[in-house]
């Protein structure tokens, strides 16, 4: 399995527009963060969680060629708003592209791309065809995947876990019994967004004390603030098996 960190950034990215600040000024590039997401290439298919404004640029600048399926965690603009930009597969491939999604993702998606659900049918728009999952396991083709669900504040959003490897961002809370389906995982990729507490997303230490719970492999945090600080600095501060993520790292497993 192949996991491409194509975004590790919050909704605004890194830098923020307008922003001076350290991190934002900073030339390293592991401080430069588009939006969240990722894509995993398993069982001969590639799939991409969420895509966020960033995300044409993301399939420019990884030379994706193909996708299998779009799996959402949950229907904000920072993770849907890139949606449009699925129809260069469709033209190159001649098919719709299968999209996962929660009925509630499923209703924004209407209300944000009324044109693509149009029975109008006008040529050129991206064709999806929607499956709605639960909090139960679905499978993609030959491969498992199960949902993990957490809370975002208020709002239910979910993760995913293919094979030994896990995927959970903006979330401030996850239950015991979703809890349950993380263990003795190789690779999990957590939402930290800064280090002081937030009221919808986990803190760095928050998420650090999840990832000592959970005691996975390795573990890679994401959806970056600039208020994080410093890609490196935060990094020498961090346990062995924990790191910052960032854009563009890519992670094999077996």
């Amino acid at each position: 399995m192949k996991i491409t960190l194509l975004g590790t950034g919050t909704s605004q990215g890194v830098p923020v527009i307008g922003c001076n600040c350290k991190v934002c000024s900073s030339t390293d590039l592991k401080d430069k963060r588009l939006r969240s997401s990722v894509m995993i290439e398993v069982d001969n298919q590639v799939f991409v969680v969420d895509t966020g404004p960033d995300f044409r640029q993301q399939m420019l600048r990884e030379n994706v060629q193909n996708i299998d399926a779009i799996l959402f965690t949950h229907h904000h603009k920072d993770h849907v708003a890139g949606m449009d930009d699925i129809r260069a597969f469709n033209h190159k491939w001649k098919k719709d592209i299968q999209v996962y999604c929660n009925i509630k993702t499923e209703n924004a998606l209407y209300k944000e791309f009324p044109y693509i659900f149009s029975n109008d049918n006008y040529p050129g728009v991206p064709k999806v065809n929607l499956n709605i999952f639960t909090n139960s396991t679905f499978s993609i083709n030959s491969t498992e995947i199960i949902p993990i669900k957490g809370k975002h504040h208020k709002l239910t959003v979910y993760g995913f876990r293919i094979k030994n490897f896990i995927y959970l961002t903006d979330v401030n809370f996850v239950s015991d019994i979703e809890k349950a389906k993380m263990h003795d995982a190789d690779l999990i990729i957590l939402d930290a967004l800064r280090i002081k507490e937030h009221i919808s997303h986990y803190s760095l230490g928050e998420a650090v004390s999840l990832i000592k719970e959970l005691k996975p492999k390795k573990a890679l945090f994401t959806h970056i603030s600039h208020f994080m600080g410093l890609h490196k600095d935060v990094n020498m501060s961090l346990p062995e098996n924990m790191s910052l993520a960032y854009d563009r790292q890519v992670v094999l497993l077996d």
